[in-house]
């Protein structure tokens, strides 16, 4: 993706590619990061760039995700002077669907408040409601059966963003329970749906 070139956008092309933004934050289940990324990339007609919090490059490394990456420090590295574009806005318009994966408490947290304090958030803030939006909660099961949890979730769906449930399983900690995020074919198949709806991909 070159977001300086990203206002082209606006005038439609009947070949242009659908769009996918990923958002990965630092859950360990961003250990899954280049399996997604591969994933999506076997679906036709997709285009995927990924937005990293710090936190979650603790877990993959970016050899192993062949498409471009962004964080906090391109944000600032790209702007200059008031003419020079702003990246959380490119990657907005960009991106025809954003999809968070994983969506960790803390993030969860933020998104569910409005606080927009790195690259991601930021992009969130922005974001096209008339656009999809899918997030996928991860974080330990103590974290998940909070009751603040419940209500950042619910205020994500009431945003309009569609939630892609978590799920039961032996988590890293150890622990036992809900709180996994959803298997990587799950979740593609979800940006599949959704896409065929909002843009007339064919499923594959």
């Amino acid at each position: 993706m070159e977001p300086s070139a990203s206002r082209t956008v606006a005038t439609p092309q009947v070949d242009r590619k659908f769009h996918v933004l990923v958002g990965v934050t630092g859950s360990v289940a961003a250990l899954k990061l280049p399996l997604l990324v591969s994933k999506l990339l076997d679906v036709p007609g997709l285009e995927v760039t990924v937005v990293t919090t710090e936190r979650a490059k603790h877990f993959y490394s970016p050899q192993d995700v062949p498409v471009t990456l962004y964080s906090d420090t391109n944000e600032w590295e790209m702007w200059k002077c008031r003419s020079d574009p702003v990246l959380h806005i490119e990657l907005r318009r960009w991106a025809d669907l954003m999809l968070v994966a994983p969506l960790d408490a803390n993030t969860l947290g933020k998104v569910a408040s409005g606080i927009c304090d790195n690259l991601l958030t930021c992009v969130i803030r922005a974001w096209d409601r008339n656009k999809p939006l899918l997030f996928c909660p991860a974080m330990n099961t103590a974290m998940w059966e909070h009751p603040v949890t419940a209500q950042q979730v619910g205020q994500l769906k009431a945003f309009g963003y569609t939630e892609v449930p978590c799920v039961a399983k032996k988590l890293v900690c150890g622990d036992q329970g809900l709180g996994a995020m959803a298997e990587v074919e799950t979740i593609v198949d979800k940006v599949k749906e959704v896409l065929s709806h909002h843009c007339g991909i064919q499923q594959s």
